[in-house]
This record gives structure tokens, sequence and C-alpha cells, in this order.
């Protein structure tokens, strides 16, 4: 291929020229993007073949273009659309094959729940807390355990382990039991790097799956993780060991990392402090604590708490900086090499050992291959329009990350680039250090200002006192916190300083957070509300006249102005949400809305309510005018802190006893038989318990609160987890049962759901929700084969994720597992 023919089909000038390319690029993304929508794969040569036809297309539209076949007419626009086809093959070929790579190594089903020895290498620094600890493993062999000779198991190459403590009941205490970490013997000590022979239980990737949720399946997908499971020290195991000198020459940099992470802890006294170092020099965002990490996101700052793309491209832009300044100063260095060549690589290379360091995540990842692409294009003299730049870093990171165009971090941080380049070239005049700072403040505060739309349509809140918490924050934290942070690795007594300054924009922090109306909440929209606001926002941030820049307003309105859609006047829906193991319903009405028990409490530093109905309930702008909560078992109560913290003014009903905690956080009504309401034509019922059995109940189960919901032609029932002989009474002293919707009481237990129960109620749906193979083994193959003899349908939340119901299709369920199904969603044998 000539230089000028090579020029033509790919430098933007003349009509044509460089559109081929950017089209091919376009279309790359597209085809990525669309085979993200896939439910189940194809076979690998069906992608194998998508790639070869996708490059032989784009190569034989550049040869036809070459003999300038193109003509005039229609031609050169049908050339455009073929080549963004020919994109498109190859996009969604290249991202299909990698995923039957990944796909080829899951973990066989009939290795789930079964007794296995594997021998591997610590792949991460640990994460540790009160119960335990976690982390990933490299799998170099495996076998049976307790059994006869045979073909040893595939078991991936790499999982994720959790090793925790006994007696925390992480594994093995009743839901009613506190967590009682000062019981607990700590295990391990597990370091980066080290070698050891586990035994082991392993279960395929399944997460909770709820709308608008964290998908943590996509999450262990994209960092390769096909198996988790957790370490078994019972009496009859065999106890973990390590495997000869137990370091191994294979990680290093996380050997190093943890090291450092350590010693930050070890010198600094105030664990939220040394938490935030820790997280800037590191990347371990663990470190930091869940009550900081709430006050960042209020005041907008949480970007800047962990080594995110702004973190890489600012070392990168600081390391470049010096690069460029130290070349100059040597003559037989400038006669070699130019020091704004000098100044790009050494910048981008100095970035991704940063990158490396922090834990090579995903969005350093995405900021480095960013990175290196615009310098690539800067060193070889592409003069091109910045869409095109901007195009071309997308195609890079999503041909290396695919799965990146579902993640928040990388539209926040391709936003982010795109803005910066449509507000202002980086080539302006001024090259002093304050012209280079004010430059730099200046992209700051319009990155701010520009996603800030976006970030209100990714997690539905807004800061309002961020514009003034980053203008302070940028500077502090870029400028004196991570310089400090980063060189106390070599000059320890530097972190002091450092914790001191973080503790001083703890305090700033603090007050705005506590400003009224500090933060603003929004639904989440829909697609093309979310992109108008998108595009709205971008326009308000270019340099343009104010006479374009103001049309962005309307097409913010849209997605500013959502509202969610909710049931008619006298109908009512529920929403199951997938919480795992423990209670969670919303139930809505045309203008009101009651949460039925608020999820598991799942380690000491997270629950449901934070992990699950907090978001959801913002996304769906929802008020809760009630919450009830059935009876006192922390997989029904551990996430109503948070909820209760975000709701108010919700009225709390309950039959927890006078001395629980929660009685201190607002008045908490008691659940008694005959209580009842009616919102927007929907009437609601307490059925259990009664008076007496207060005084008489040996178990809490003996006390859930049973809700009854109905409109006259539509019935729910929400029973916690009341057993067989509250069952009885329930169904003695209620003459009418008959309900479409039945909770499954006790999460169906072998003590619940008795034939009496089933014939009085005669539910057509009967709603399971309990965590996938939980250690309980609810539902119980005889509750379920009791519920089969009558004809009703079983929707088990492992099978099915969230639940929809609506009262005016009480036949019908809708799962959000089969409605978001996704080729890396776990499906269940």
């Amino acid at each position: 291929m000539r230089h000028d023919d090579r020029e033509r089909f790919v430098t933007p000038g003349a009509p044509g020229r460089g559109l081929g390319f950017f089209a091919l690029m376009a279309g790359s993304v597209a085809g990525a993007a669309l085979h993200l929508q896939q439910a189940a794969l194809w076979e690998r040569a069906a992608y194998v073949g998508l790639l070869a036809g996708g490059l032989s297309g784009a190569w034989l539209l550049r040869w036809l273009r070459r003999l300038r076949w193109a003509g005039q007419g229609r031609w050169p626009t049908l050339w455009l659309l073929l080549l963004l086809a020919a994109g498109a093959l190859a996009g969604a070929g290249l991202a299909g094959w990698r995923a039957s790579v990944d796909a080829a190594d899951a973990l066989d089903p009939a290795l789930e729940g079964r007794d296995l020895q594997v021998v591997g290498v610590v792949a991460q620094m640990p994460q540790r807390s009160e119960g335990g600890v976690r982390f990933l493993f490299d799998v170099a062999s495996a076998r049976w355990v307790g059994e006869g000779a045979g073909p040893p198991p595939r078991v991936p190459a790499r999982i994720a382990l959790g090793w925790y403590a006994d007696n925390t009941g992480l594994w093995g205490r009743a839901p009613e039991q506190p967590l009682q970490p000062e019981a607990a013997e700590a295990p391990g000590p597990v370091h980066a790097g080290e070698r050891w022979r586990l035994q082991v239980r392993l279960k395929a990737p399944h997460g909770n799956l709820n709308p608008h949720g964290f998908d943590l399946e996509l999450w262990l997908w994209e960092q390769g993780v096909q198996a988790s499971g957790y370490v078994r020290t019972g009496a009859g195991d065999a106890r973990p060991q390590r495997e000869g000198q137990g370091q191994s020459w294979r990680h290093p940099v996380e050997r190093a990392r943890e090291a450092v992470r350590d010693a930050v802890f070890e010198r600094v006294p105030d664990q939220r402090q040394a938490g935030v170092i820790a997280a800037l020099v590191t990347g371990d965002q663990n470190a930091i604590e869940r009550a900081d990490w709430d006050m960042f996101r209020a005041t907008g700052v949480a970007h800047l708490m962990s080594i995110s793309g702004l973190h890489i491209t600012m070392f990168a832009w600081l390391a470049g900086a010096l690069v460029g300044a130290a070349w100059r100063r040597s003559a037989r260095l400038m006669l070699w090499r130019p020091a704004p060549h000098a100044a790009l690589v050494g910048g981008v290379v100095l970035a991704a050992l940063y990158a490396l360091f922090s834990g090579w995540g995903l969005p350093a990842q995405r900021t480095v291959w960013m990175l290196a692409t615009v310098a690539l294009l800067r060193l070889t003299g592409r003069q091109w329009p910045w869409p095109f730049v901007w195009l071309c870093t997308g195609a890079v990171v999503v041909a290396f990350d695919p799965w990146g165009l579902l993640q928040p971090g990388f539209w926040l941080s391709f936003v982010a680039v795109g803005v910066l380049f449509a507000a202002g070239s980086p080539d302006e005049p001024g090259t002093g250090a304050v012209a280079r700072l004010c430059r730099l403040w200046r992209e700051q505060w319009t990155v701010t200002l520009a996603l800030a739309p976006l970030g209100l349509l990714l997690f539905q809140q807004l800061s309002l006192v961020g514009l003034v918490a980053n203008m302070l924050a940028i500077p502090w934290v870029t400028l004196v916190i991570t310089p400090l942070a980063m060189l106390g690795g070599a000059v320890p007594p530097l972190w002091d300083v450092a914790a001191r300054a973080v503790q001083g924009l703890a305090w700033l922090l603090e007050w705005l957070a506590a400003l009224p109306l500090a933060t603003l909440s929004s639904p989440a929209p829909a697609l093309w509300a979310a992109v108008a606001g998108v595009v709205g926002g971008a326009l308000l941030a270019m340099r343009l006249p104010w006479s374009l820049r103001v049309q962005g307003v309307p097409l913010l309105l849209p997605a500013l102005l959502w509202q969610v859609p909710r049931p008619a006047v006298g109908e009512f829906e529920l929403l199951a949400a997938d919480v795992g193991q423990g209670n969670a319903v919303l139930v809505r009405t045309a203008r009101h809305g009651l949460l039925y028990d608020a999820g598991p409490r799942y380690s000491l530093e997270s629950d449901a309510g934070q992990r699950v109905l907090v978001p959801l309930l913002r996304a769906l702008d929802e008020r809760v005018d009630t919450v009830v909560l059935s009876h006192r078992d922390s997989d029904h109560t551990g996430g109503a802190p948070a909820v209760l913290a975000m709701q108010p003014a919700a009225a709390l009903r309950s039959s927890i006893e006078a001395g629980h905690p929660l009685q201190q956080s607002r008045p908490v009504q008691r659940c008694l038989a005959g209580q009842s309401w009616t919102w927007d034509g929907v009437r609601f019922e307490i059925l259990h318990p009664q008076v007496d059995d207060y005084s008489t109940f040996t178990r809490p189960n003996a006390v859930s609160c049973v809700l009854r919901i109905g409109n006259g032609h539509s019935t729910a029932i929400l029973t916690g987890d009341i057993e067989r002989l509250q069952e009885l009474a329930l169904v003695a002293r209620t003459p009418e049962l008959k309900a479409d919707l039945l909770l499954v009481p006790h999460h169906g237990s072998k003590t619940s759901s008795s034939p009496a129960l089933l014939d009085a109620v005669r539910p057509r749906i009967a709603l399971v929700q309990a965590g996938y193979r939980n250690r309980f083994g609810h539902p119980a193959a005889e509750v379920t084969a009791r519920y089969a003899e009558r004809g009703i349908d079983v929707i088990d939340s492992a099978r099915c994720g969230a639940a929809h119901w609506s009262s005016m299709w009480p036949e019908t369920v809708r799962c959000e597992r089969q409605e978001a199904r996704r080729y890396w969603h776990h499906r269940l044998p």
C-alpha cells in the first residue's frame, strides 16, 4: 500500500478522507455493544467467522478505494456504510471470541458444593475484615477430597475465596444470632504471592440481580473469575497449609502493594485517615470506611478518593512535564529525540507503572489505553480532528474491554475526555507553571459541570455542593494529599502530614454534607431521555456561542423531570427484591409506598439496605410511607438502618422487642391482628400476631407480622417467618384467606407451608426469597413438592432475581433474570 493511498484512507481532509477510518472505528464499538445484548453465546466458530468477515470486508473496501472505484454520486456514502458494517462485524466477532474463551473456563455444575483440595497462589493482596479475609486465588492443581482415584476435577484458573474466622457466624450462625467478632479466631495470615494448599467448596458466580442494581456477575466476569467459594476449616477438614517456603515468584507487585498498605495502617493511628491514604497509594478502595464513602458521594468528590482515570491522567500530565523538563537539560538527548516526544512517552510509561502498582484495575487499564492511543497518534504526526481522536481512543478501550461499555466508570471517563477535547485544545498558549495550573483547574471545573447530568443519570444522585467541594478538594487532593501519600513510601513521616491534610479535608466535607439539600436525587430515566440529557450537558460545556449552548437546556429537561410510572388508582404492584437469604418486598400504589422487611446483613461492613434497597428506592424515586419489619431476625432487619436513614419520614411497624436497637431510630408501632388502613383504594391489613402471641412466643418467628394487601379483585399475603403452629392459628381465625400471591413462609423451610395454609390460601403464585445454595437448603424439596401438587407456580429468587408482580395481571410474574438475561449471568442447572 503506497503512502499516499494510506493517507487517503485514514487522514482527514478532503471529503471522504479519514471518514472511512471513522466509520470503521464507530462500527467496531457498535458491534461490541450489540454483542453485549446477547442472552446466550454462540459457538466460538461463529465469532471467528464474524471477525474474519469484518477484517476481510474492511480490507476489500480499502482495496476498492485504492483502485478508485468509488466514483461519484452515492458510492462514497455506500462505501462508508459498508465500512461501518465491516467494523461492526469485527467488533462483535472480537468481543464474542473473547467471551467464548472465558466461558470455556466456567465451573462444572457437578463440582458445586463438593469438597475439593486446591493448590495455588494468592493472586491479590487480601482484603481483611473482622470476620475473615477474601482474596483471588490462581489454581495450579486440584483433586478430590475423601473419594477414590479418578481423573482430577477441572477447576477454573482463577477463583475468589473467603477464609472466615470460626464463630463469626458467616457460615454457621443462625439468622437471629448476632455477629460476634470478638469470639473469632482470625484466619491466615495470608499474603499476596504465597502458595497454599486449601480445602474449599466452590459455586458458580451468582449475585443479586435487581433493576438499576450492581451486576456482580458482570464484575466477576470482567475480573476473569469463574467460581467463588470458601476455605473449609471444620474439625473434619484438612487444615490449610503453606506450600514450601510459602512465597512464590509470582505477583511481586501485589506483594509490594500489600506491604505499603500495611505500613500505612501501622504508621497512621486513625483508621479512617489511614484508609484514605492507602486507597490513594495502593488503590485499595476497601480500605476506606463505608461512612466516609457516603460523605464523599454526598459532596461529589468520591472520584478523588480512589485511583481512577482522573488520578492516572493527572499523574501522566505531571510525569510528562517532569520528563520533558529533565530532557531539555541534555543537548545530546534533545538531538536524539524531541523533548515533547520524550514527555509523551515518559508520561504514559510512568502512568502505566502507577496504574500497575495501584492494582491494574479496569478503570486504570482503560485510562492507560486511552493515554497510549493519544500519545501514539501524536508521535506519528496524525493531526486528526478531536472527534476522530476521541472515537479512536474509545474503540481501542472497547477492543481491550468490551464489557466496560456497561460500566458507569467507562462512560464517566469517556465523556470527560470528550468534553475536554470539545471545550478547548490542550495546546493553548501559556506554558508556565501558573498557566498550566490555571488551565488544569479550569478543565476540572468544566468536567465537573459536564459530568453532573451524567452522574445524575447513572447514580440518580447529584451533589449540589459538589462544585464548591471539588473547587477546594481537587487541588488539595491532587497537589497536597496524593504527593505526600506517595512520597510517604520513601519517607514514612510524610504519611503523618498526609493524615493531617486528610483530616482537614474531612472536616470541610462533613460540614458541606450536613448542609440542607446537599444532594439532589432523581429517578432513573428511560434510555432516550438519558441520552438526550448527556448531549444537553455536553452542549452546555462546549466552547460554543451561548445561542448554541442554551439549546442543551431543553435536552436536559426530559431526564431531570422524568417521572417513574406508578400503578393506577385502585391497583398495586409488588417488587420482591433479590437480596439473597432474606425478605424485602416493595409495595407501590398510586401515591404511596410500603417496604415489607429490609433484607439481610451480609457482613459487619455491608447489608441489603446499603447495597440493594437504597439504590433501588432512589432509582424509582420512591418515598416510603411505612416500613414493616416482620420480626427481629437479621435476614429481615439487616438493611433497615440504611433504609430508615434514607427515608426519615417513614413510619415503622414491627414485632421487635422494646430493647431492640431499631427502637432508638424512631417510634415503633407494634403489629397487631386487626390493624388496617387504605391507600389509593388498596386495603392493607395485619393478620398476625395477636396480643396474646407476644406473651407466649418462644421464637421471634412466631410473632412475624403477616400482611394482607388487596383491592377487591387481587390479593397478596406476605407472611414473614411464621411456622406451622402460627399457620394453623391463622387459618382457624381468618375465614377467608384466598390470595393470588403468597410470600412463602420462612423462605420455604420444612417448618412452614403446611397443607392447611396452602389449602386455605390457594395462591396462583408463591414467591420464595432465598439465597442461591444457601446453607439452610431453602426452599426444601418436600415444600416445593407440596406446592407443585396443588398446581401452584413457585418463583424462586435465586432463579428469578427480582420478581415484579401487579394486581392488574395477577397470574404472571416478570423475572429480572429473564428480562435482563445476558450470557455472563449464571444459569442454574
